[in-house]
């Protein structure tokens, strides 16, 4: 902010530039794109895509990387996809995840010796599951990805649960009755945060039987998050790993 206005001093910008500069938020009309998100968070503002037309989301795309910042737009579908692509082909389509991305180059994953284990109970789950998986990568963490160990076969998670145990904490994306968090939650050390999805049967509610099942776990240290949330489940990780590898 001092060399903004110093400069402003100087002659050297314009009180439009300092204006435009000091901003702490821009107004498209349709939405007003939090640009001082970042310093606040530790994260730029995120793009739910849901709802929004390709029009509106290209347009708040181009207002946060025009800041420098890196773009995550979730619950994005392929049709949507498509045509921004066609105007940002720089960007990045998750198909699975339905996430829409770009990273600047110049920033690396962090360098740090810990990782977040996204942990997926079955193959019907992935798209929370990548979402989760593909939003922790963009805010920076490493991820390790250990899919289909659902409790319906627990050999398959006791072959994993060595590198699952050693994560710094665990993102656990199941549907049905929601078992699984709590299996893994008995069996490691760090926070594990539980993401009921809505598949399953009829009694499973859309997912609100496997949200209650992860509420009422008898386990230690389990977070929950809503229903298909692999998004918020990542969010909540990443912050957890920055600060256990925080210098």
């Amino acid at each position: 902010m001092e060399e903004i206005l110093k400069q402003l001093q100087d002659g050297k910008i314009s009180v439009a530039q300092a204006k435009n500069q000091l901003a702490t938020y821009e107004n498209l009309g349709f939405a007003k794109v939090d640009h001082h998100r970042k310093k606040r968070q530790g994260f730029p503002e995120i793009i739910y895509g849901e709802g929004k037309s390709a029009e509106q989301i290209t347009a708040i795309i181009e207002a946060i990387k025009a800041k420098g910042n890196d773009i995550l737009v979730t619950r994005m579908n392929e049709e949507k996809a498509e045509v921004i692509l066609k105007k940002h082909s720089e960007l990045i389509y998750n198909e699975v995840a339905q996430i829409l991305y770009w990273k600047q180059q110049t920033e690396n994953v962090q360098k740090t010796k810990g990782y977040i284990a996204v942990v997926c109970a079955g193959t019907s789950d992935l798209r929370v599951a990548e979402e989760a998986a593909v939003t922790a990568e963009v805010l920076g963490s490493k991820v390790h990805r250990i899919y289909d160990v659902g409790v319906a076969g627990i050999h398959r998670l006791l072959d994993n649960l060595e590198e699952i145990q050693q994560a710094t904490v665990s993102v656990v994306v199941a549907g049905m009755e929601g078992a699984l968090p709590s299996v893994v939650g008995g069996l490691v050390s760090h926070p594990v945060i539980a993401v009921p999805t809505s598949i399953g049967y009829g009694a499973n509610f859309g997912g609100v039987s496997a949200l209650l099942s992860m509420l009422n776990s008898c386990a230690s240290g389990i977070s929950v998050v809503n229903i298909d949330n692999g998004f918020g489940g990542a969010y909540n990780a990443v912050i957890i790993d920055r600060l256990a590898n925080k210098d």
